[in-house]
This record gives structure tokens, C-alpha cells and sequence, in this order.
């Protein structure tokens, strides 16, 4: 198991809009994101920044990897793109957080 954290910013005055879009995920999202191997998957939101982590099985390359080609998740990538101002940066990355310490 991977911990994985990463960053990214919601456009101003799409807080509310944000919050209820997830608060009516789609189940197939919900099962995609399931079978793909993230667990513990938490989104925090202060402002208009994002924080989210998962816990990847095995690892994020591999989970994240099953759910980038998925259709569902094309579906609800468009569906944020007027909420969400960037998620990747200029290499396609996610802005990732470094992890600098973990307690059990």
C-alpha cells in the first residue's frame, strides 16, 4: 500500500457547487474507484484549495493507472472542468504532496 497525497484548486464561488457534486457521485465512479484499488479516499477542501488522499493497492501507479482510461472517468473529468482549474501541471503530473512524516 501506497499513502498519496495531492493538491489542486477549485475555481472562486464553485465551493458550494463542488461539495454538491460529490456529495451525488455516481456509484459507477464509486465502483471504479473500488476495484482500481484506492481505499481511504478523502477529499478536504479549505478555501478554494483541495486536498485529497487516497491509500493505492498496491501502489498509485498501478491504481491510478486503471482508472485513467476508464469512460466514467473521462465523463466525470468533463463534468468538472468549469469547477476545477487544473488537476495535473504542465507534464501531466498531479501536484503531489511530499509525504515528510506518518504515525500508525
Amino acid at each position: 500500500m501506497e499513502r498519496f497525497c495531492f493538491t489542486f484548486e477549485i475555481y472562486e464561488g464553485m465551493e458550494d457547487e463542488y461539495k454538491r457534486r460529490h456529495d451525488e457521485i455516481w456509484p459507477e465512479l464509486v465502483e471504479l474507484i473500488q476495484e482500481s484499488g484506492l481505499k481511504n479516499y478523502t477529499l478536504f477542501r479549505r478555501g478554494t484549495q483541495v486536498i485529497a488522499y487516497v491509500e493505492c493497492h498496491p501502489d498509485k501507479e498501478t491504481a491510478f493507472a486503471n482508472i485513467a482510461g476508464a469512460e466514467v472517468n473521462a465523463r466525470w473529468s468533463k463534468w468538472f472542468e468549469e469547477v476545477i482549474v487544473s488537476l495535473v501541471d504542465e507534464d501531466g503530473n498531479l501536484y503531489e504532496a511530499e509525504e515528510v512524516w506518518h504515525l500508525d
